[in-house]
């Protein structure tokens, strides 16, 4: 059966505000800035909620939140950050980027509203009704009037319950996927993590290069390459989005025909190249696979060519994201907080050890055990993230 649709807004309660700027002798206080929700897990992370002195409040601390609250951001792209208020943070200040959701306790499930706030249905919602060229977004009133199928209590109760079980399997999948990269991070520094008691000489990263020209390089400049000579298909041109996380991934298509790439032929990548992100979202890190089809990087790319009988690719690619020395050395180098400083004068100067070959061998045929129970770790991933998704949308049109 399919349920009424009503406004959030009929089963919720007022806030209590505050400007915390204005009572300045009072206690610091817990404050939940938009940074503070995970956006794939859903939960407010511990380690990124502040405690912050009165006088030194943001402009956006004014909402108190209780326990059971749902909040719901209301700027893009964070419209899908939701989470619930747990009673550690009960008390806290939540920032107004949030919408705040207190439910009416004999009219509204905390954990149904959030599992609706979350679902596809309500956040195509959101998105669709977001106003703003530079940060789209709705405001309190679109969330509250937005219509919501509202069951019985006992009801919302039920459908949530079979809904928080699915959830808990997606995140049990999550977590082994965070479990199988701190074994590989543990492993890497205990194979490579004191170079100076292994006697290892420092060398620079341009001293593992590649011994003829261009094996570093970053992508073309300015009118090398113009938007409208992006084509539907031919030579793939690989950008942030194909290394930002950290591991090779097609992503957005972009194609140059081939007369084209034979202008740019310089910026061809090959198998084993190590790519840096070093605009936007910079010191992210991948190795370009084996059965890469022809590509060239873009200028927010740095491609490393590695002489492989010196240094092998997933030794770098680990040591860069991995060691205390590297990542000490590239925050020191990097201007501005995200990192818009990294150029490839600064990757070519990065000390690294030169670990030995054999020791450097071992370590990949480790990380080649590591993709093959990541690649299945990610399909069951996958796999309870669509199930749990069809799951709730059975719920929500009253199916389960």
């Amino acid at each position: 059966m399919s349920w009424p649709q009503k406004p959030i807004g009929d089963f919720v309660l007022k806030v209590t505000k505050w400007d915390p700027r204005k009572l300045p002798d009072a206690d610091d206080f817990l404050y939940i800035d938009l940074s503070s929700v995970d956006k794939d897990e859903k939960s407010i992370e511990h380690g990124l909620v502040e405690r912050i002195a009165t006088f030194d409040a943001p402009s956006r601390a004014r909402q108190i939140v209780k326990t059971g609250d749902v909040l719901v951001a209301t700027v893009r792209p964070n419209l899908n950050g939701v989470a619930v208020v747990s009673t550690e943070f009960d008390g806290a200040t939540a920032s107004t980027g949030y919408c705040v959701l207190r439910p009416a306790p004999e009219k509204l499930d905390s954990r149904y509203l959030f599992h609706w706030v979350r679902s596809s249905a309500f956040i195509k919602s959101m998105i669709k009704q977001a106003t703003g060229a530079n940060y789209p977004a709705v405001s309190d009133s679109i969330i509250k009037n937005d219509l919501f199928p509202a069951p019985p209590l006992p009801e919302q109760k039920r459908i949530a319950a079979i809904l928080d079980k699915a959830d808990q399997l997606r995140q049990k999948r999550q977590q082994a996927i965070n479990l199988a990269d701190e074994f590989l991070r543990c492993v890497f520094l205990e194979m490579f993590g004191d170079p100076e008691s292994a006697g290892w000489d420092l060398v620079t990263v341009e001293s593992l290069l590649a011994n003829h020209k261009g094996s570093m390089r970053t992508g073309p400049f300015g009118s090398q390459l113009l938007h409208s000579e992006f084509t539907d298909s031919g030579i793939a041109v690989l950008g942030i989005d194909n290394a930002v996380k950290n591991v090779f991934k097609w992503a957005k298509p972009r194609f140059i025909s081939e007369e084209k790439y034979q202008q740019l032929k310089k910026y061809t990548v090959y198998p084993g190249d190590v790519l840096i992100t070093i605009m936007g979202t910079c010191g992210r890190c991948a190795v370009v696979p084996d059965d890469i089809t022809p590509a060239i990087n873009t200028k927010h790319l740095c491609a490393i060519t590695l002489d492989q009988s010196k240094c092998l690719p997933r030794f770098l690619h680990s040591y860069f994201l991995m060691h205390p020395a590297a990542k000490k050395y590239l925050a020191a180098k990097a201007k501005g907080a995200i990192m818009s400083g990294l150029n490839m004068g600064v990757i070519k100067e990065l000390p690294v050890p030169v670990a030995p070959l054999a020791l450097q061998e071992k370590y990949h045929a480790v990380c080649q055990k590591y993709d093959h129970i990541i690649t299945n770790l990610n399909v069951a991933s996958q796999i309870s993230g669509d199930n749990f998704n069809a799951l709730s949308q059975k719920a929500f049109a009253g199916q389960l």
